[in-house]
């Protein structure tokens, strides 16, 4: 491979892997507490219906981002160009930020949902939150490593 595709190569990486955290995350999210705990909808200012119909749209989105990062996967191991610490940085980035996004903004500004129905949420939010700056801030040391010190894996651009 061209050395002057690396840059787009690595662009490619983290963009699929972010894409891929995103819809994982939010796949995650909407399975586990929404379909199998039934802790909340999506949007739970409605009736159960509406509730479930978002429920609906989310996982739409979740899953067409899960496949549309597969796709990315694909193409950049089809090229050789596949990147592993960087991809997994950008997967960890993405589902921490979607997550981080969930917990403040629609949890606590926008109010479409909170995490659990409980008397003390508190818990649940320090929980879901610091979790997801956890993710964050590995996805981001991924990043910055794959950069720094590229593994022998992610030098291998070779055709």
């Amino acid at each position: 491979m061209d050395s002057a595709l690396i840059p787009s190569y690595s662009r490619r990486n983290l963009g699929s892997g972010f894409l891929f955290g995103l819809g994982l995350v939010g796949f995650i999210d909407e399975t586990v507490f929404h379909q199998l705990l039934h802790w909340h909808h999506f949007y739970d200012k409605s009736t159960s219906d509406i509730g479930l119909v978002s429920d609906g749209f989310f996982h739409a989105f979740s899953w067409f981002a899960t496949i549309g990062a597969l796709f990315m996967f694909a193409d950049l191991r089809r090229r050789n160009a596949l990147m592993p610490t960087r991809w997994w940085g950008g997967v960890l980035l993405g589902g921490g930020i979607f997550q981080l996004y969930d917990g403040t903004i629609q949890h606590k500004l926008m109010r479409l949902h909170q995490i659990r129905y409980v008397d003390n949420v508190i818990a649940y939010d320090i929980v879901w939150n610091v979790t997801a700056i956890a993710m964050i801030l590995a996805g981001i040391v991924l990043i910055l490593q794959s950069r720094k010190y590229p593994s022998k894996r992610d030098l291998q651009h070779e055709s």
